[in-house]
């Protein structure tokens, strides 16, 4: 059984003492948070959890295996080297960090231990975004021509990331997960409407080598919540919709094709095809108890996660040129895309 320990018993820590809890081949050993209500409350829901104020009370504990942490990113890189040193595997909130250089530090410091380095990137482990994936990589789509995003929703604001770290950073791991590719390029623009906070809103492009292009709409001031994705090749789409109760993933057979006869082309002569759409079965595991199992499983088998410290740098990388646009209206910023290799 693997022994872990949660790292702050907030809102996402909560649900991952739950996961963990209920995995098998898991143990629930102890939770930590600076707030002993939040402490009390897990005793409550927990009675044979032991808890702590602080990380350094427990990385001495030879019967703890594994922490995950769900704190302020600004906290993330400190707590996960610590656990990392002391001999922990470390599952880890995204965003990994908030500079690229930590991800990487992060990232050399679990591979030359030999220890498991999950990020939680939990979108990757739902069934549509994998079904998604399958598809693409089937050659159903055939080639990729552009994704288009839009997550909106009324808040909730945060206060130590923006709403490209807060709400893009989900479609920057489903983007390198479904096409395997690191963008060659990035422009983003975005606003604040209230001085002293982070962006609120903010439009994203991505470009590839490959001549396709991703765009994602985030915006935490928007009346309804929208989760929607749309991804078209040059023989199939897709639409998936997060908020549907059924059929979130719907494959459509439609197309355009242009004339090549030099003459047709002079005549602006196109094609447009139209077939069946079908919705593919999906998994319906909850994706934040197959990312936990997985975690276990990685840890027991020494296997590189889905979800590992090189695809967390490469989101991080992406955020950071993200905003550095941002900053500077619009600016495209080239990528360099070392994140596929430590």
């Amino acid at each position: 059984m693997i022994n872990i320990g949660v790292i702050g018993y907030g809102y996402w820590g909560t649900n991952l003492v739950r996961s963990f809890a209920e995995a098998p081949g898991a143990v629930l050993h102890v939770v930590v948070d600076p707030d002993p209500e939040k402490l009390q409350l897990a005793k409550r829901r927990y009675p044979g959890v032991k808890t702590a104020a602080r990380l350094d009370d427990i990385l001495g504990d030879p019967d703890l295996d594994a922490v995950a942490i769900a704190t302020p990113v600004s906290t993330h890189f400190d707590l996960a080297l610590a656990a990392l040193r002391a001999g922990k595997h470390v599952w880890l909130e995204k965003p990994m960090t908030e500079t690229s250089a930590q991800a990487r530090q992060l990232t050399e410091e679990a591979k030359k231990r030999g220890l498991t380095l999950l990020v939680d990137h939990t979108f990757i482990y739902t069934g549509a975004i994998r079904k998604m994936r399958d598809i693409v990589a089937s050659g159903d789509l055939g080639d990729i021509y552009y994704y288009d995003s839009t997550r909106v929703n009324l808040g909730l604001f945060q206060h130590d990331v923006n709403v490209i770290s807060d709400l893009a950073v989900h479609d920057f791991s489903i983007l390198d997960y479904i096409m395997g590719k690191h963008p060659a390029a990035v422009s983003a623009s975005g606003v604040t409407h209230f001085p002293g906070m982070p962006e609120n809103l903010a439009y994203i492009s991505l470009f590839y080598e490959s001549g396709a292009i991703a765009h994602a709409n985030v915006n935490w001031l928007a009346p309804v919540k929208v989760r929607q994705i749309l991804l078209g090749g040059s023989k199939k789409m897709i639409v998936y919709d997060d908020m549907a109760t059924s059929e979130k993933v719907k494959v459509y057979d439609c197309g355009v094709k242009f004339a090549k006869d030099p003459q047709e082309i002079y005549q602006l002569r196109v094609g447009y095809r139209t077939g069946d759409m079908w919705a593919p079965k999906l998994a319906t595991s909850e994706a934040l108890r197959v990312a936990a199992d997985h975690f276990v499983d990685c840890i027991k088998s020494s296997t590189t996660p889905v979800t590992d410290g090189l695809l967390g740098l490469r989101v991080v990388e992406i955020i950071e040129a993200a905003t550095a646009s941002m900053l500077r209206r619009g600016e495209t910023i080239q990528l360099e895309r070392q994140g596929r290799n430590v």
